[in-house]
């Protein structure tokens, strides 16, 4: 696809490669930690700080609040495709995003089951819970989608996501605009068919960790970013977007707890992720792209990982007791303060310091290319692209 700017679109459809190395998307780092908050809110709900009105408030707002994971879904798909390049190879993509997720996976599955040996406010896992965790395979089996950090289910769909992604790309890069918008309707359509199911109680298990059930939103995500690179995506603007997203996310209340959530938020979130990405490449204003919501969202894994340990410990604490507003929110402050400051330091001392052991020698070999090849794809790209960080 050919560019005039860093900020221009191409209307054409002449040309399936974009260039060598992806344009950053900002947007698209701050909105992820709009939907970290998300779901932060809903384990604050879920812990019981507040109770009478503002129970009922925090309830209304974060009440939907799982639906961030959907959210990050198919984020990491669009993110993905985005900076995919012809001349990747499957074990090198594969050991970014090893490098990506893995340290914080391992630390913060450590400081569980420190917890649960010590604190006994975590389940302890037996050794083949605690095996399947650390290789990422615990929630295809239901009864252990919650070992150790139970926010780190997600981590192993997303695994599961990478597995299969080599090969999506390799689909997607030989689909145009029909075929790709034909694969975005499709994963559509699959959510909805497995949300009816699921609201139905008829496949005998929850959808909601399963995989399988939710690559279709991985899908979508990186259909959606194949339009964008096309140069063919025809979505609502950003504000548009926004309020479809918001609309769909306060239906939710409507239909059955669980994976039939995906359902509402579905549509609003894969028109969002492509209009806050197209603001960035032509320059429109966006909230979204403000340095300070940048930040937070290169924050945002870490925090994500490790805000409901610190939920659980603070409820080892106090209880469960059902405070008023002031002190509700007291605790709350607490809580999202130590979170935010062990995410700093997950980020600062894990995050990147591994990312950088990990994949030195994949980058050192990179140079060494770039130096004899003189230009081209391979030489431009880097390891670990800034829109890879999802």
């Amino acid at each position: 696809m050919a560019r005039t700017s860093p900020h221009t679109v191409s209307a054409t459809d002449s040309d399936a490669s974009p260039p060598a190395s992806a344009p950053p998307l900002p947007s698209l780092t701050g909105l992820r930690w709009v939907a970290a908050l998300l779901v932060f809110g809903l384990h604050v709900r879920n812990a019981g700080y507040f109770g009478g009105t503002g129970g009922r408030i925090l309830t209304w707002g974060f009440g939907a609040g799982g639906t961030g994971v959907s959210f990050f879904f198919i984020l990491s798909g669009f993110v993905l495709m985005w900076s995919a390049r012809p001349v990747d190879r499957a074990l090198a993509f594969w050991r970014r995003r090893i490098a990506r997720v893995y340290p914080v996976h391992l630390v913060t599955a450590t400081l569980a089951l420190l917890m649960a040996c010590t604190l006994g406010i975590l389940p302890t896992p037996t050794p083949g819970q605690g095996l399947a965790n650390v290789l990422l395979m615990h929630s295809w089996w239901g009864p252990w989608w919650q070992t150790l950090d139970p926010v780190s289910w997600s981590l192993a769909c997303e695994a599961f996501f990478y597995a299969v992604f080599p090969l999506l790309a390799l689909v997607l890069r030989r689909l145009r605009t029909r075929g790709s918008a034909v694969l975005a309707g499709a994963s559509v359509l699959a959510v909805l068919i497995l949300s009816w199911y699921d609201a139905q109680g008829r496949l005998g298990q929850q959808l909601y960790s399963l995989p399988a059930a939710r690559l279709p939103e991985f899908v979508l995500g990186a259909a959606v970013a194949r339009l964008v690179v096309l140069g063919r995506w025809r979505g609502p603007g950003l504000e548009a977007s926004l309020a479809v997203a918001i609309i769909g996310y306060f239906l939710v209340p409507q239909v059955t707890a669980g994976y039939p959530a995906t359902a509402c938020t579905l549509i609003g979130f894969a028109l969002l992720i492509p209009a806050a990405a197209v603001a960035d490449l032509r320059g429109l204003p966006s909230l979204w792209r403000h340095r300070r919501l940048v930040r937070l969202g290169e924050l945002s894994f870490a925090f994500y990982m490790v805000h409901l340990l610190v939920l659980r410990a603070g409820r080892s604490l106090i209880g469960t007791p059902r405070f008023g507003v002031p002190a509700g929110l007291a605790c709350t402050a607490f809580v999202f303060a130590v979170s935010l400051g062990l995410s700093w330091v997950l980020y600062e001392a894990v995050e990147r310091p591994a990312r950088r052991l990990l994949l030195r020698g994949r980058r050192s070999s990179n140079t060494r290319r770039s130096s004899t090849a003189g230009s081209g794809p391979a030489a431009v790209r880097p390891d670990v692209d800034v829109n890879e960080s999802v």
